[in-house]
């Protein structure tokens, strides 16, 4: 496992970055110590590479991630409590002032700037055999390419450097995305997949399928926009079929294994962002992973009902839009059943509530008694196509609370459970241990099918999605949930990754790279629908970039400085 604690080294300010960079160590915690010195050794060039993956985490499983990547979708809209609401509005709020807008943009920097110098210093390494050199250059390098891929599809066209930053700049450069792709991300993942190992000693460091994955999704953005060369969906296509076909990697037999929290890492997962629990419980990590806080409705305030560990911290931010939830026909697919929560059981007896005179007179129970004991189901989300079955009359016969689709609010809602962590070690306790999965072999079967949709393969992306959609076929309905080639569309397509990946980060990504983002958005999402624009698909520049920047530094179309 490749566990990591804090560590401060300076690296020298520069306006794209905050002024200091966080380090991590594997076991011990070092201060006192110039980089320059440093970085040539190889204690100190392990550290320097352990370093330059810490920039994921402050993005990938915590609020500010989630907020950018699923809210402001066709998936989800407004919870009641939280800030960033313009994100999901693409109102006024969404400017270059926001708070998540700035700190990903500096996060992201600060993070090439640590690969910069990993590559700069290791010039004057010593005691390292080169091998091992080449294989850490391309964990780097990799890093490297991931942040600025993150960086063109969040904010489109943006500075560009390949070199260290050692003191203060104010001169900034703002370089087209197809230049960046060809300079810097797609050479750094050649490299990676030429010098990474198939497997690494250490869980979680980058490895070749990783980079063959990474690059493959890259080149199929590039292959919609109007720098896209010849063979990107095609060398796209052969990436994932690597990935899928060369390695160890297999699909779960059962969807629902995925999110088992004792069961991380898995056949499936390709490459994931690492979180360790006596870390995050001890408060060395103050990241961790975040998802059980934010897509849970209040269950705490409900008829017998407190907040507990196990069905977590219910933050409500995210709402699955009525789009969400009719995505799944549960007669066949298991999906939404092992994706979200339907039962919560009584944990406070002080709130259960009584059966009324009322209730009596209709023969439903004896006055005054309680309705269920602790243990009992005290709330019920039936979901998606299940509200006929319960009628308010059935309603008021049932002792516990039962919530139908009429009875959704922003505070109230089908809860996603894939990110719930019940090993926290109090209900209060908001960094979880989840390792954050940014690639698995399910994903890369649906990008395979996107690409053989991209070069007009209706029949192999069939047979892609039908791989995915079997694995999750209620039990005798394996052939029921199979789809024909002339089923197979971009809507279809992005439907089914709804299906799939909802709420693991991916969603806004896959809108923009489709450029379906405002249309969808539009359709789907009653709050962001009335004000998306198409200067939506990249967000602000940063107020902050603009403000330290020597002559000003140019804001993305629509946006107002």
């Amino acid at each position: 496992m490749f566990k990591t604690i804090f560590k401060t080294m300076a690296l020298g300010a520069v306006c794209l970055m905050a002024p200091s960079c966080a380090d991590y160590l594997e076991e011990e915690l070092v201060s006192g110590v110039s980089a320059a010195t440093y970085y040539p050794t190889v204690s100190g060039f392990e550290d320097a590479v352990k370093a330059t993956y810490s920039f994921m985490k402050p993005f990938y499983g915590v609020e500010r991630g989630f907020t950018m990547t699923v809210f402001g979708t066709d998936t989800y809209t407004n919870g009641a409590d939280g800030s960033y609401k313009g994100i999901n509005a693409y109102d006024g709020r969404l400017n270059g002032t926001d708070g998540f807008i700035r700190d990903t943009w500096s996060d992201l920097y600060r993070g090439i700037n640590q690969a910069n110098a990993v590559i700069n210093r290791s010039q004057d390494l010593e005691g390292m055999s080169e091998e091992e050199k080449t294989v850490r250059l391309a964990e780097v390098r990799f890093l490297r390419a991931l942040y600025y891929f993150d960086l063109t599809r969040i904010y489109g066209d943006v500075h560009l450097t390949l070199e260290e930053t050692e003191g203060i700049e104010v001169e900034a450069n703002r370089t087209g995305q197809g230049t960046i792709y060809n300079e810097a991300i797609i050479p750094d993942l050649r490299y990676a997949i030429a010098n990474l190992p198939v497997e690494q000693e250490e869980y979680g460091r980058a490895t070749r399928p990783a980079a063959e994955m990474l690059l493959g999704k890259v080149l199929l953005r590039r292959s919609y926009r109007d720098f896209a060369e010849g063979g990107d969906a095609v060398e796209a296509d052969t990436l994932f079929n690597s990935v899928i076909e060369n390695y160890n990697f297999r699909l779960l037999d059962d969807y629902a294994d995925l999110w088992d929290i004792s069961n991380e890492q898995n056949a499936e997962v390709v490459f994931a962002v690492q979180n360790s629990k006596g870390q995050v419980d001890e408060g060395l990590d103050g990241n961790g992973n975040r998802g059980h806080l934010y897509f849970i409705m209040e269950y705490d305030v409900q008829a017998g009902m407190l907040r507990d560990i196990q069905n977590g911290r219910p933050w409500k931010r995210f709402k699955p839009t009525d789009y969400t939830l009719s995505l799944w026909d549960r007669s066949i697919d298991t999906r939404y059943d092992k994706s979200f929560k339907q039962v919560w059981y009584s944990n406070n007896e002080a709130t259960i509530p009584l059966w009324t005179a009322a209730d009596e007179a209709a023969g439903y129970g004896t006055e005054g008694q309680p309705k269920f004991e602790v243990g009992d189901t005290a709330l019920y989300i039936p979901g998606p196509g299940q509200d006929a079955y319960w009628t308010q009359e059935r309603q008021a016969a049932t002792p516990y609370m039962v919530l139908t689709a009429d009875e959704y609010t922003e505070r109230n809602f089908p809860s996603l459970k894939k990110w719930l962590d019940p090993t926290r070690p109090n209900r209060q306790h908001e960094q979880g241990q989840r390792d954050m999965i940014l690639m698995r072999l399910g994903d890369a079967y649906l990008l395979r099918a996107e690409a053989r949709l991209q070069l007009g393969d209706t029949e192999g992306a069939a047979e892609d999605i039908n791989t995915i959609r079997m694995r999750s076929a209620v039990s005798g309905m394996e052939e029921d949930i199979k789809i024909a080639a002339s089923d197979v569309d971009l809507d279809f397509l992005l439907d089914e990754r709804a299906r799939e990946l909802v709420g693991e980060g991916h969603r806004w990504f896959d809108l923009t790279r489709t450029m379906t983002l405002v249309e969808r958005v539009r359709e789907y999402n009653p709050v962001g629908g009335p004000n998306i624009q198409d200067y939506h698909v990249v967000r602000p520049i940063p107020q902050n970039q603009i403000d330290r920047t020597l002559g000003g530094y140019p804001q993305n179309a629509g946006y107002l400085n």
